[in-house]
């Protein structure tokens, strides 16, 4: 009979009326409030921008202060709640997901904006860290990575769903009812965990110290290194695709939102296949992944000329976003007796990667290579990923 994944930091999850299954949507609920208005608050700056008084590029600033947050929050709450319920810490960090965006939708003015979207960030890794944790401590050992992509499909249906409903409400109730939707996202979903996560005491061994050892690890680091890397192409595209598309592609504007969707439904698609494979071959998996991922990317520049080519092209695009389902199993394998630590800062790569697939794009842009550069940057960074997964599996060879 197969026992349930027992992880060494992690208390398992009780006996709970809800079962797994609830669980899992509670999770996936605050993964879905999180995409969106990650996603969402791109397709709401130019709605907000002016009524900021600010023009914007300075308001782009405003995503860069959330991915702020999620950098800062996800080791510094890892570290600090290490301790606390896992209940009782998912809870909290939606509620204060909900707080920050509720005050982003009454932000007054523009440095107000930026503060209230640091605070929304700060929940983002530490959440999805110890979300993962749960997910994983439900199932068998041999599905952790499928429980993981359960919870994380809320975040790939936020591209679907969320993003596009918190652009619509945006645009005709006006940008702060999109923050709105989300605090009232946020809100229900800490209810949902309220109402179905087990209570469970906290683990009186866990502390600071610990938790950091984590980072004495050379294997939690190339996992990292993997994700911060790899990501990024997935990021130098998606920044740019709106501009690529009625400038190269030829399409009206129109287009842009169920383009975006396609990308939306390829991510969650590769989430639940990289997450099934990974049960059953980890390491290739992930390797298969980010080199599959290279091949799309690098496809990009010629499929970009035609809607037609590009559209396929953009849902394979999107299915290499199911390296995150691996990673994130990875680091429970490598982590030792700093699960929780480990697991956050896996999102803290992921917003390293949002950070530098659009800057390294934006470089390529400049310097005069075209809009469809960014696919070949997108290629170079998957590789770069690769290599540093390789390197990884041949420590673990040895």
């Amino acid at each position: 009979m197969n026992q349930p994944a027992t992880l060494s930091s992690a208390l398992p999850v009780g006996r709970s009326i809800a079962g797994p299954g609830l669980i899992l949507l509670a999770l996936a609920m605050g993964g879905f409030s999180i995409g969106t208005t990650e996603f969402a608050t791109m397709s709401l700056l130019p709605q907000f921008a002016p009524a900021l008084g600010v023009d914007e590029p300075m308001a782009g600033h405003v995503i860069s202060a959330y991915a702020l947050g999620v950098v800062v929050g996800a080791p510094l709450i890892a570290v600090l709640g290490a301790r606390l319920p896992r209940r009782s810490l998912l809870v909290g960090l939606m509620a204060v997901f909900a707080l920050g965006n509720g005050l982003s939708a009454l932000a007054p003015d523009y440095g107000w904006m930026l503060a209230f979207r640091v605070l929304s960030g700060l929940p983002h890794g530490a959440f999805f860290g110890v979300g993962a944790l749960v997910a994983a401590s439900l199932v068998p050992r041999e599905r952790r990575a499928q429980a993981v992509s359960r919870m994380m499909l809320g975040l790939t249906l936020a591209t679907v769903v969320g993003v596009p409903l918190a652009n619509g409400i945006g645009q005709l109730l006006g940008w702060r009812w999109g923050f709105g939707l989300v605090a009232l996202l946020a809100t229900a979903t800490a209810a949902l965990l309220l109402a179905f996560v087990p209570h469970e005491p906290g683990d009186r061994n866990a502390s600071p110290l610990r938790e950091l050892g984590a980072l004495r690890r050379p294997q939690v680091w190339l996992a990292l290194g993997t994700g911060a890397i790899g990501f990024g192409g997935l990021f130098a595209v998606y920044t740019y695709l709106a501009t690529t598309l009625v400038e190269v592609t030829g399409v009206s504007p129109a287009m842009v939102p169920p383009a975006l969707a396609v990308l939306g439904i390829g991510l969650t698609l590769g989430n639940l296949a990289c997450a099934w494979a990974a049960d059953r071959a980890q390491m290739p998996a992930a390797a298969l992944t980010l080199l599959f991922a290279a091949v799309m990317l690098a496809l990009y520049g010629w499929a970009a000329q035609n809607l037609w080519t590009l559209l396929p092209v953009l849902l394979l695009i999107g299915m290499g976003g199911g390296l995150g389902a691996i990673l994130q199993t990875r680091l429970m394998d490598v982590a030792g007796d700093a699960q929780t630590l480990a697991a956050a800062l896996n999102h803290s790569a992921f917003n390293t990667a949002n950070a530098l697939g659009p800057w390294l794009g934006g470089l390529a842009i400049s310097a005069g290579y075209g809009w469809t550069s960014t696919g070949w940057v997108g290629a170079g960074l998957a590789l770069g990923g690769l290599a540093i997964w390789m390197v990884s599996w041949r420590l673990d060879r040895r």
